[in-house]
């Protein structure tokens, strides 16, 4: 089976029926969504609370000290190099869209009903953080680890179904392990065009609040799209110690900076007793947090859960093909307790702070103007975050340097979407051919840009996890290769 000859087609048809049948797209993919949801959302929840606990337990194991690779290698990459490229390919521009606006969303609507402001604030940032925070972390981390492990010690591919071929047998193996492959093609390329789509609507926006010109219209999506192509592409064109390291580098830089500017410029002292209050009730609330179902409560109560929770984590599980193939690329040398570390707990920590200033600054505004800024977020959150530059210092400044980060964050999405796809279309090789991870760039482009043209954000949504319900199965699989590994290894050595 021509992977690429088979993958790339459907990925491709998607894009067109999405540009030409927006409304019957819609409809059939919002209503696959639902009807999983309602049916495996306690699943979805469960086995999301399952892999973080997987990390932690083989973290404080005695196998935390096995590295990823031979005994007397060293990494690849600096840490800090390392923790900018799998922060960016993970989240960035995702964290640009949401650090004000899903906070402020929370706060107006919270799924429990808040005494007060400051309990409804405090809150609005423990759900924001539960759905940024360890649990996607943890998913990616171990759809990481199974592949690092692997590839660096049994010297296998990249591919998912390497795993599983590596371990079982049976006549049933080579089918499921090509159903694996194919399987996380899909959840790439879906997840991946659905935050493209997402990032570019907010940069639309966001651009029209900066210049103070008219936007909106369909032509400049085609423009942003097609510079956004331009950029990837180029990138993409380049090895990935040049292009991918760079981007990310320059990401986390402007990121930093930005977090810094606003503790600075914002209720200073207030922002940083919300960033310890935030870490303390967000690991107060987890447990409880992590085996919620709201299974006796309203249906409306049930739909927020399914409607943020779930596609959340079911989102993460998208991006775990994408996310932990490039994560395991970049990780050689490195101990499994190291790995872990570095994977779950510093991009976590830099998310909580991220959203603790953030929607913290977004909150302190908000009361300050009488409820303008969640007024402007109910009205369209995709420029919540310059609708607060605009009442900050420097606003003009705030504002470019958003449009900046947003685009440069999405180029370096994209560009590592292409160089995994282009990996996993070309037998899992660590450098895969530029023109095939071209030819995906042109795929993404044409799937983006549907969902960007239609701009419907629940769709959006619903096309970037559907992907990954299929795969769920593919990747406990791996997590369950991993431990007979882990074993048959550990009595040989």
């Amino acid at each position: 089976m021509n992977l690429f000859r088979l993958s790339m087609p459907i990925c491709a048809l998607v894009g067109l029926l999405g540009i030409l049948l927006p409304a019957e797209t819609a409809s059939v993919v919002q209503g696959a969504s639902k009807a999983v949801f309602e049916r495996f959302d306690w699943f979805i929840l469960f086995i999301m609370t399952a892999f973080l606990g997987i990390c932690g337990g083989l973290a404080l194991s005695r196998v935390g000290h096995i590295k990823l690779g031979a005994a007397d290698e060293t990494p690849d990459f600096s840490t800090r190099a390392w923790l900018a490229m799998l922060f960016a390919a993970g989240m960035g521009s995702g964290l640009m869209f949401w650090g004000v606006a899903e906070p402020m969303m929370h706060f107006a609507a919270p799924p429990h009903v808040q005494p007060d402001q400051a309990a409804a604030a405090r809150n609005a940032l423990v759900i924001t953080n539960f759905h940024w925070g360890l649990h996607a972390w943890g998913c990616y981390a171990i759809g990481a680890l199974v592949l690092a492990y692997f590839k660096f010690k049994r010297g296998t591919n990249y591919q998912p179904g390497a795993p599983i071929r590596s371990v079982f047998v049976g006549r049933w193996v080579e089918p499921i392990a090509r159903v694996a492959d194919f399987t996380a093609v899909l959840a790439v390329a879906f997840g991946v065009c659905g935050s493209m789509a997402m990032a570019s609507l907010q940069f639309q926006t966001g651009l029209g609040v900066v210049t103070g010109a008219d936007t909106s219209g369909v032509l400049v999506r085609i423009v942003i799209l097609g510079v956004l192509f331009c950029c990837y592409t180029a990138s993409a064109s380049t090895s990935l110690d040049k292009g991918i390291k760079i981007l990310s580098q320059t990401n986390m830089a402007l990121a930093t900076g930005l977090v810094l500017f606003l503790l600075f410029v914002g209720p200073t002292a207030d922002l940083l007793r919300g960033t310890v209050s935030a870490l303390g009730d967000y690991l107060v609330a987890l447990p409880g947090l992590s085996f919620e179902t709201y299974v006796h409560a309203p249906t409306d109560k049930q739909g927020w859960f399914h409607g943020w929770t779930i596609i959340y984590f079911v989102w993460w599980i998208a991006w775990t093909p994408f996310v932990g193939i490039f994560i395991a690329r970049i990780s050689r040398g490195r101990t499994i307790r190291e790995f872990l570390a570095g994977v779950v707990l510093a991009p976590t920590a830099f998310t909580l702070v991220w959203f603790a200033v953030f929607g913290g600054v977004g909150l302190a505004e908000d009361v300050a103007s009488d409820g303008a800024i969640g007024a402007a977020v109910k009205q369209d959150f995709t420029v919540a975050l310059f609708h607060l530059f605009d009442r900050l210092p420097g606003s003009s400044v705030l504002g470019v340097l958003a449009l900046l980060l947003v685009f440069v964050f999405l180029v370096t999405s994209v560009d590592s979407a292409t160089y995994v796809l282009g990996m996993l279309t070309s037998d899992g090789v660590a450098n895969p051919p530029t023109v095939r991870k071209l030819a995906w760039g042109v795929a993404l482009a044409l799937m983006g840009g549907a969902l960007l043209l239609i701009g419907n954000i629940d769709l959006i949504k619903a096309l970037s996890t559907i992907g990954a319900i299929p795969f769920v199965p593919i990747l406990i699989l791996q997590v369950v290769a991993l431990f007979l590994a882990l074993r048959a290894d550990q009595s040989e050595a």
